[in-house]
């Protein structure tokens, strides 16, 4: 079988390539099989704390769907639910943190998947675009929802009803990413931001994107009602001791941190 999603274990930290280079890495039958394998695999691996998932080689973290397949196949895997067909899925049920490091472009499902994850760090050269509305098909993996909620209303239309290429440093301006770097700094600053996000409890990072996630997509004031309920559980189970303990590592850990 060809190998069309790489998995490196490094410690805690799992980095996942999308392996289609030649094809800017499009998302084919196959590929995103194997990318729902390793996402499930890597969920119930103890010893993996985050992800970074990321596409080979300079041009694309994914250009979206293969249209090829499309054209033989139909449009089915669009609105498909099963995380073996729909790439979002796969990596939305992975209950530990995703850093998207975008390294070129992300295009129509490629720019749903990127949205998936929990953060998104851009190479200088990454570039997003949606293009579903110039196909002529409609999202069915989030992008009309999710977008409009991270840059607003206005702009997301823009970029829909256009189809127009958004740059990396207008995509940070517009809070799409969270920073730009080089080239050649786009894996180290995402393993960085993932050994950071694996040296806290696993159970606890795990609970709070939960509620995070959960809390973003009720009403607002739902969702601090979410948040009182769910903090009044977890911490009428935490004792004055602990808190003691771990607030001295924190006051530790911020003499020393940059930034």
């Amino acid at each position: 079988m060809t190998l069309l999603v790489n998995v490196e274990r490094d410690g805690p930290i799992a980095v996942v390539t999308l392996n289609r280079p030649e094809a800017m890495n499009a998302l084919s039958r196959g590929l995103r099989a194997q990318l729902a394998q390793s996402m499930h695999e890597l969920d119930g691996e103890e010893q993996i704390r985050a992800i970074v998932l990321t596409g080979a080689g300079t041009r694309a973290f994914t250009a979206g769907l293969d249209l090829k397949e499309l054209g033989v196949e139909g449009l089915g895997a669009a609105n498909a639910s099963d995380p073996a067909a729909n790439p979002v899925k796969a990596v939305e049920l992975c209950r530990k943190p995703v850093i998207g490091a975008i390294n070129g472009v992300a295009i129509t499902g490629g720019f749903e998947l990127a949205l998936a994850c929990d953060v998104l760090i851009a190479s200088s050269n990454a570039r997003f675009a949606d293009t579903h509305a110039r196909i002529g098909i409609m999202p069915g993996w989030g992008l009309s929802q999710k977008l409009s909620r991270m840059i607003g209303i206005s702009r997301a239309k823009e970029l829909s009803l256009t189809g127009n290429f958004l740059d990396a440093d207008t995509a940070c301006a517009w809070g799409l990413v969270n920073r730009v770097v080089p080239e050649d700094q786009l894996l180290p600053v995402a393993r960085a931001l993932a050994t950071d996000m694996a040296g806290i409890d696993p159970a606890m990072v795990q609970t709070y994107k939960a509620l995070i996630d959960d809390g973003y997509a009720l009403p607002f004031g739902e969702g601090l009602a979410l948040e009182h309920s769910r903090s009044s559980t977890r911490n009428g189970a935490i004792t004055g001791a602990e808190v003691e303990a771990r607030r001295h590592a924190v006051m530790d850990r911020g003499r020393t941190q940059r930034g």
